[in-house]
């Protein structure tokens, strides 16, 4: 530096700035370090910044005066640093300057010329706020503060000598210039031209926030004051930011995951890329009661890698997809973690300064100052980094709930034997929010080491070796924590089997409802849910029995690696003494300890959960597929074709279907009549490319329209269920109408065809479910209809109605190609074709009359409906309504007892009015089951009730409230009665014992380091040692009593009880509530808001006391230590009161809506399992998946600025 700024300007003079009154800096420090600090800055950062501008183009921003005035004075900023230059080469006649005095301006001109240029440059990509070039002015204007003061000082004492004006002069203008470019760079730039238009009505402020509002969440400052004036409500939410939605998240997630498989599929070429994830194939693996299938379930997720040795990573899709994201926040945590360790240093030299004699006053201020600034800065940047953190937990969940919807809509039936839709539904809410929980702290994994690292470092700078006895007990608590992290993973596979087992009971439940209530069968169902939910509490039980031992170790590590190294410290050497430096600077090294030791252990648990979640997903994701290419659509001269055709529902089980030949002729009319489970249903499945395709070819020409056995109906309107996403057409809606005989019924419905259908249609008939559904495929215009035994629901008159004006070859559909399953013989006679199936193949194929003079099966089937027939043409004269049907679609989700008990197909016995046509898809029930009517005497009741319901209003379905203000005492009051008066209370005083004895141990390290000043530090080491030996271990006692006594008895009593009064208040609720309340709804509070229950109520309960005790213990020993304490925090006091009071009231608001837009997710994608077959069908899958994606951004919607409030 001596070559730089010549023997008369020294680098560093300790006098002057360390030992004096009125510091000051030399001027050649000031000349190289402070005025090329921000330089280097801007020249590091510009290539990078400048790739990211090149990358990325937002527009063009014209010119404004703003953009003029910051050009200006970037310009004005060069000629004045050369001004400096070209003032120094005129000095060198009188004498020779320094090198610093050409260096310093040469490097400030170039790198204000940067900056202009990059101001430019901003403007033509579109960047409205500029984080780099705030920083470098802000850098700028810090590093200039000091010079300015010296030029003033200089003004002042060399006041008779003649200062050097012109630099002086420079300098001033050179301040006020850059000051003006950093309050221009506090504000926005105007939108840019040429950018995608902005058309929502009320769009994120942080799109166009600034960098300085952006680092503080300012902008969210405008909802925050909303919701504490009044309760948010959902219109008052910013729509999703673009980046953050599902349309872009999901494809960014899928196009990883089709990388992953195709590398599989590249890597093995002779195995599927599919997962072979599978149960064995069970007879009861759709009853209610089928836990014995569990078992085998387990040992897939335990060891998965010896049924699919080459599955695809899901965590590889993830980190690739959206670790770039997550690595900034990764960064920012980096940072984080550096300035943590500033404190201590300057800590210590703060209490170096109150021991020393002499010092100038002003280090004391400026070592606060010091410690104020970091802990800011410590806070900016902390936040910025769980702010990424969120985020990226959000697009996560995000894109793993798109992920799994558009998979369930392409699963195969053999897949949905080991995948119900409780358990999907576990994966979308459950598993999905582990990622989201893990991606908080995942930062911890490298964090955490680097910390305790950093601190052993610096407490072995202090202590010396001692630390080592520190070391020690931290190595010898990890293999207990290996242990507790292994078991713990066990129980949790266990337990969400248990989760997933109760949940798909609850599906069932709530699909059979009205069959239960009918049956009364309340009480067993009760009882079947509460002995799955009391294994699922057994093995939580265990998981915190394990947890209490891991929170209490990690706790207490802290604090024993505290004991051991001033234990050891103390004892090894006389000349080692514990004085008030050490102890305290080693203290809050402890403490900055504390936090990854604390962390570790729910970073680890999070893992092993999110482990076991991955796995689940990464199977439920790696399931065969349906092939589109199974069914050939460009079709030949007929209208359906199958040529040796074998199909079967799972490739491991045996052909339901084998040598099907059949050529359906353009707009013709095809019966398929057959006995009980002969295929009649399967071939219209075959057709549709539902099937395993084994043999043979299959094509199908034209669009398609299909009719279930069991009608589909939506959660919307009549005329949507009709439409169902074709525009509207008044005079073709009112011909469809008349065709399938619902004018009547537009008459008695509330809002006629704007009349809101509940969930799976449970608001209509049988009969007017199945006319819904046939309105729809007419409506549809499809070259094909399949139509599956769509008469088997409505009354002999209106199926004579619906065949002669629709299906018939007078009716809407006359040119038409026509499948029809049926039984009606009567209807016979008026076909083109016949197709007779027997046991899964074809057994005759003609007319009416050719198969008649056969005298085969046709006969025979002919023989055995007869009875049948004669019943229903007598049913025809009698005028009579639809009758409700006994059994609901998915009644009991197919419970196995109903179809032991079904009645079959006898000669002998006719005794039976109507026969149940049960078509088997597969082992799960995938396929709708149809019961059909039963008697007359049953047919006659319940359907005039059900028609006669009053509606007083035409929306059925109501929207989920929300409640609004505060949380009431009464919610708090009901969970302490669940968790039990007495016990609430014993658990709050043993935390307040807890946080005493940690207070009290750091109250007698205090006394201990006094004994440094009086010279008894080796009289009581025992005594001093044992004491705080002692406060340690009752802290440490208390806590493991505390979690014991916390979460494995009272929080899990009063989670089995909420869940128990829960249960039965839904179960005991009236048919009318399940009327207007979606399954979904319901499914959300038995899943998420029980997990909630479960394990995130005791664990903020845990942190909240612990909190509170600690900073109540704190503040109650800072004012009777220092009663001038009071002074400050009283006012601290009213201030954080007000603040907690102005954002929780918007927070808890944000996580109110965030609850109730989460229940329309499950419901949409529960009735899209059920209807997938329809959706596939017809065609609308893409619909279907845009919105599932709206919802999920809805429920989104509030989540994100949730997160932002907490900021």
């Amino acid at each position: 530096m001596e070559r730089l700024c010549g023997a008369e300007l020294p680098f560093w003079e300790a006098n002057l700035t360390l030992h004096s009154d009125r510091p000051d800096l030399p001027q050649c420090f000031q000349l190289t370090v402070l005025a090329w600090l921000p330089c280097i800055y801007l020249w590091a950062a510009s290539p990078f910044y400048l790739l990211y501008l090149h990358r990325n183009r937002r527009g063009y921003i014209m010119m404004s005066i703003k953009n003029r005035v910051k050009t200006a004075c970037g310009l004005l900023l060069w000629v004045i640093c050369w001004a400096d230059l070209f003032y120094t080469f005129h000095q060198r006649a009188q004498y020779s300057p320094p090198p610093v005095f050409y260096v310093t301006p040469l490097v400030l001109g170039m790198t204000m010329l940067l900056a202009t240029f990059l101001i430019q440059l901003e403007r033509l990509r579109g960047v409205q706020s500029s984080g780099v070039l705030f920083i470098f002015w802000f850098l700028s204007v810090l590093c200039a503060i000091v010079p300015f003061r010296s030029k003033i000082l200089q003004l002042y004492s060399q006041s008779e000598e003649k200062s050097d004006a012109f630099r002086l002069t420079t300098f001033y203008l050179y301040f006020v210039l850059i000051l003006c470019e950093l309050i221009l760079c506090c504000f926005n730039e105007r939108p840019p031209l040429f950018s995608s238009v902005v058309t929502d009505p009320n769009p994120c402020p942080e799109n166009t926030a600034g960098f300085l509002s952006t680092m503080t969440f300012w902008w969210f400052t405008s909802m925050a004051i909303k919701g504490y004036k009044n309760p948010l409500e959902a219109k008052d939410l910013w729509s999703l930011n673009q980046r953050d939605s599902s349309k872009s998240m999901v494809p960014k997630l899928l196009k990883e995951w089709d990388k992953e498989l195709a590398k599989v599929k590249s890597s093995v070429p002779n195995v599927s890329t599919q997962a072979t994830y599978s149960k064995p194939p069970s007879a009861s693996t759709n009853h209610v009661g089928g836990a014995e299938s569990s078992p085998e379930e387990a040992e897939v997720l335990l060891s998965g890698h010896k049924a699919a040795p080459h599955q695809p990573s899901f965590l590889r899709a993830l980190v690739r997809a959206f670790g770039p994201y997550f690595l900034i926040g990764s960064a920012f945590k980096f940072l984080q973690d550096t300035i943590t360790f500033v404190n201590p240093q300057l800590l210590s030299m703060l209490i170096s300064f109150t021991k020393q004699k002499g010092v100038p006053d002003w280090w004391g201020y400026a070592l606060a100052f010091l410690m104020f600034f970091t802990a800011v800065l410590q806070t900016l940047i902390l936040h910025q980094h769980f702010q990424y953190c969120f985020v990226t937990g959000m697009n996560v969940r995000t894109a793993i709930v798109g992920a799994i919807y558009r998979k369930s809509l392409v699963i195969t039936n053999a897949a949905k034997r080991s995948s119900t839709v409780g358990e999907v539904v576990n994966l979308m809410s459950v598993d999905a929010q582990r990622f989201m929980d893990l991606t908080t702290f995942l930062n911890m994994l490298w964090s955490a080491p680097l910390q305790i690292m950093l601190a052993l470092y610096f407490l072995w700078l202090k202590l010396g070796p001692s630390v080592l006895a520190g070391v020690a007990v931290m190595i010898l608590l990890i293999p207990l924590n290996a242990f507790i992290a292994m078991k713990t993973r066990a129980y949790q596979v266990e337990q969400m089997r248990y989760k997933d087992e109760r949940i798909k009971l609850m599906n069932e439940i709530l699909n059979g409802i009205k069959v239960l209530k009918l049956y009364a069968w309340e009480k067993s169902f009760i009882d079947k849910v509460l002995a799955i939910r009391q294994k699922e509490l057994h093995v939580l039980r265990k998981t915190a029995f394990l947890g209490a031992l891991s929170t209490m170790a990690w706790t207490s590590a802290p604090f024993l690696v505290a004991l051991t190294t001033f234990a050891v410290y103390v004892t090894v050497d006389e000349n080692n003494v514990l004085d008030a430096e050490k102890a305290f600077v080693s203290l809050s090294l402890f403490n900055i300890l504390r936090f990854p030791l604390n962390m570790l252990p729910q970073v680890i648990s999070s893992m092993v959960q999110a482990s076991v979640s991955l796995k689940r997903i990464q199977n439920f994701l790696s399931h065969d597929e349906l092939d589109p290419e199974s069914v050939d659509r460009k079709g030949s001269e007929f209208a359906a074709t199958i040529i040796n055709g074998k199909f079967t529902w799972d490739k491991q089980d045996t052909p339901v279907l084998h040598n099907i030949n059949m050529m359906v002729p353009q707009g013709s009319l095809l019966a398929v009549v057959g006995h009980v489970g002969c295929g009649k249903s399967s071939l219209i499945s075959a057709l549709l490319g539902e099937m395993e395709k084994l043999e043979g070819e299959v094509s199908v020409r034209g669009s398609v329209a299909y009719v279930p056995q069991q009608a589909w109906i939506q959660n919307a309107t009549l005329r949507d269920n009709i439409l169902f996403g074709k525009p509207y057409q008044e005079a073709k809606y009112r011909c469809v109408l008349e065709a399938c005989a619902l004018t009547p019924d537009l008459e008695v419905l509330p809002g006629g065809d704007m009349t809101e259908i509940g969930e799976k249609g449970i608001n209509l008939s049988g009969g007017q479910r199945q006319r819904v559904s046939l309105a729809r495929a007419l409506y549809s215009d499809a070259d094909v209809y399949l139509l599956d035994d769509p008469l088997s629901a409505v009354d002999a008159h209106v199926a004579k109605h619906i065949f002669d004006h629709l299906i018939g070859p007078e009716g809407a559909l006359k040119g038409k190609t026509r499948i029809l399953v049926t039984h009606g013989i009567s209807f016979l006679p008026q076909v083109d074709n016949i197709m007779v199936m027997v046991e899964g193949g074809v057994s005759e194929m003609g007319s009416y009359q050719e198969l008649l003079k056969q005298n085969g099966a046709f006969a025979e089937f002919l023989r055995n409906y007869s009875l049948e027939d004669i019943i229903e043409e007598d049913e025809a004269t009698e005028d009579i309504l639809e009758e409700e049907e006994l059994f609901p679609e998915d009644a009991l989700s197919n419970h196995t007892d109903i179809v032991d008990n079904e009645p079959t197909i006898n000669e002998a016995k006719r005794s039976f009015l109507r026969q149940i046509s049960i078509i088997s898809a597969d082992s799960e029930g995938a396929r709708c089951r149809s019961v059909r009517r039963h008697t007359c005497s049953q047919k006659k009741h319940g359907e005039p009730q059900e028609k006669k319901k009053p509606q007083e209003v035409d929306k059925l379905i109501q929207a989920e409230t929300t409640e609004t203000g505060k949380v009431k005492v009464t919610v708090y009051l009901e969970y302490a009665k669940a968790v039990g008066l007495a016990l609430s209370v014993i658990i709050c005083l043993l935390y307040g014992c807890q946080s005493a004895a940690a207070i009290g141990a750091n109250v007698w390290l205090s006394d201990w380091t006094n004994d440094a000043n009086t010279n008894h530090t080796q009289e009581r080491v025992n005594m001093r040692v044992g004491v705080y030996a002692a406060l340690g271990i009752a802290q440490g006692l208390f806590l493991l009593v505390n979690c014991l006594l916390c979460r494995a008895y009272s929080m899990l009593l009063a989670a089995k009880i909420t869940h128990r009064k829960l249960l039965c208040g839904v179960l005991r609720a009236p048919q009318t509530f399940f009327e207007s309340t979606p399954t979904g709804r319901l499914l959300n509070r038995f899943s998420k808001d029980v997990d909630a229950i479960d394990s995130h109520i005791p664990e903020n309960i845990d942190i909240w006391m612990r909190t509170f005790w600690y900073t109540l213990n704190v503040l109650l020993i800072c004012c009777a230590l220092t009663p001038m304490f009071l002074l400050v925090i009283v006012p601290l006091t009213l201030l954080y009161w007000w603040v907690q009071r102005f954002y929780v009231a918007t927070s808890r608001q944000l996580k109110r809506l965030e609850s109730v837009s989460r229940s329309p997710i499950y419901s949409h994608f529960s009735e899209t399992v059920t209807g997938c077959s329809v959706i596939r069908a017809y065609g609308r899958q893409s619909a279907f998946v845009l919105m599932s994606d709206t919802k999920v951004d809805e429920n989104q919607k509030s989540y994100y600025p949730g997160i932002v409030s907490n900021r």
